[in-house]
């Protein structure tokens, strides 16, 4: 094996070699840094809420008034934190299933180079990511184990590790688990400060207009592309084993054998095909009476149908359950987050000083005036990403961000579906920075942020200048509608 691969390294252009070596050595040194000096991502929500509460008293607001929003705040995105929570949870039950495994199997079996291996890590994690965030971090992690399997191809496990993620570093919030458009079509989900500011926004009007869908389909070959011209070759690669990780020591997913009677119907499919036909006739009846991407855009029908398919797909109780415990790990960020950016948006939003003004219309003040000197889709987006270092939340961000954002929309006239949309594409961008949401990941491949943020930011470096501009050029393509308050 050896000999083989010395020869692969020896086969390697010079060029091809120097550009490796200079790729992997700015990887390396960037993924240090952020892994010695960024704190945990709750820590920058308290710096946020810390920052809001000191606008609140700048502009006038009492501390009693600023307390009293806290707290009357904190608690209203339970019932949209618990739809996020399964988002995940649905998505990892999925990816985790034996047919699911399967299926790695045979894709990891395709890829004759380790560069390629990278590109198509990348490709099935992208998207997959349309489709759900949760599912395309764990399947497209368990692919980069499985491929690093493969001593043959001399596989990066590093860059294998950073392609895995790429679906939720570029396109996933463009998909239909993205959690502004999820929020902005489900009129129950959307909060009483907010509603008359952006109505209800369908998904025809967000991720299904044809801009968004160019919009993906440019990213997704620039990101393999990306993701195969950097893996490092010859002896820039550092395997899974180098990187000191074992690759033998899989979950067991095989249940143990039965030891009491009262755990036949734990081991039986008699239950879960019960409960499938129950979710198969809501859905056919959901999808019936009302228009397919209305019912679609629900972020319960969509949550329903996840563990529907999970529970098929594992088909014993027993699996099911043992797949839901291990995804629950993965929520934690987004149950104990949400409160606060619930709170925060509480303190932004409502009335804080005596002449009735807020911290959110200063800000909308501010975002119409600087759209004079640029472009509004340009000045969402680089705030969005800015703001989307410090809280890496799509869905809590949103809810902070809308209300002055939109309210600037309209007063500019900007289509609110697609302002919506530069949200998503921008919100990508910090992922690929603040490890955040890297950590599910991380976990099944046995890595530190460390070893895959530099790659992921010299995603960043390519995909931000792309996404500025195509967002500010296709924004001349759509029209203003006005709020569809109900």
């Amino acid at each position: 094996m050896a000999s083989k691969q010395a020869a692969s390294r020896q086969n390697e252009p010079r060029a091809g070699k120097e550009e490796a070596r200079v790729l992997s050595r700015l990887a390396v040194r960037i993924s240090n840094f952020s892994e010695k000096w960024f704190p945990e991502a709750f820590i920058f929500a308290l710096i946020a809420l810390v920052v809001v509460t000191l606008g609140a008293l700048s502009i006038g607001a009492s501390p009693a008034e600023v307390t009293r929003e806290f707290g009357n705040g904190f608690w209203d995105l339970i019932p949209f934190t618990m739809q996020m929570a399964f988002v995940a949870i649905g998505g990892y039950v999925v990816a985790t299933a034996p047919a699911a495994r399967r299926v790695i199997a045979r894709i990891a079996a395709k890829p004759s180079s380790g560069p390629g291996a990278v590109a198509l890590i990348a490709t099935v994690s992208t998207f997959s990511a349309l489709l759900n965030w949760g599912f395309s971090l764990i399947f497209a992690g368990l692919l980069a184990r499985r491929v690093a399997r493969r001593d043959e191809l001399h596989v990066d496990y590093r860059a294998a590790g950073a392609a895995a993620f790429m679906g939720l570093g570029s396109v996933w919030a463009l998909g239909l688990s993205s959690s502004a458009a999820q929020l902005q079509a489900n009129p129950d989900s959307i909060p009483d400060n907010l509603m008359p500011i952006t109505g209800v926004i369908p998904f025809r009007d967000t991720i299904f207009l044809w801009q968004s869908l160019l919009l993906a389909a440019v990213l997704i070959p620039v990101v393999v592309a990306i993701a195969y011209f950097s893996a490092p070759r010859g002896e820039q690669v550092r395997s899974a084993h180098a990187l000191g990780v074992d690759l033998d020591a899989e979950e067991d997913d095989r249940l143990p054998p039965r030891s009491r009677p009262g755990e036949w119907l734990e081991y039986s499919p008699l239950l879960t095909v019960l409960v499938v036909v129950l979710g198969v006739g809501w859905a056919v009846q959901e999808f019936a009476e009302s228009d397919p991407l209305v019912a679609l855009s629900g972020l319960n029908t969509y949550n329903l149908l996840f563990l529907m398919l999970g529970m098929l797909l594992h088909w014993r109780p027993r699996s099911f359950l043992t797949a839901v415990a291990r995804a629950v790990p993965a929520t934690s960020g987004v149950l104990i987050q949400f409160p606060v950016y619930a709170a925060i948006a509480a303190v932004l939003t409502r009335p804080t000083n005596g002449a009735g003004d807020s911290v959110a219309d200063y800000l909308t003040q501010a975002f119409t005036s600087l759209s004079s000197a640029a472009p509004f889709p340009m000045v969402v987006a680089v705030y969005s990403a800015v703001l989307g270092f410090f809280i890496p939340s799509g869905g809590g961000k949103w809810l902070i961000e809308a209300p002055y954002v939109m309210d600037a929309a309209n007063g500019l006239e900007q289509n609110l579906g697609w302002t919506v949309q530069v949200y998503n594409a921008a919100e990508t961008l910090p992922t690929l920075i603040n490890p955040f949401w890297m950590l599910p990941l991380l976990g099944i491949l046995k890595l530190r942020a460390r070893h895959i943020v530099g790659f992921t930011f010299l995603q960043f470096l390519f995909l931000a200048p792309l996404m500025l501009v195509a967002l500010t050029a296709l924004s001349y393509t759509l029209g203003y509608t006005p709020p569809d308050v109900p």
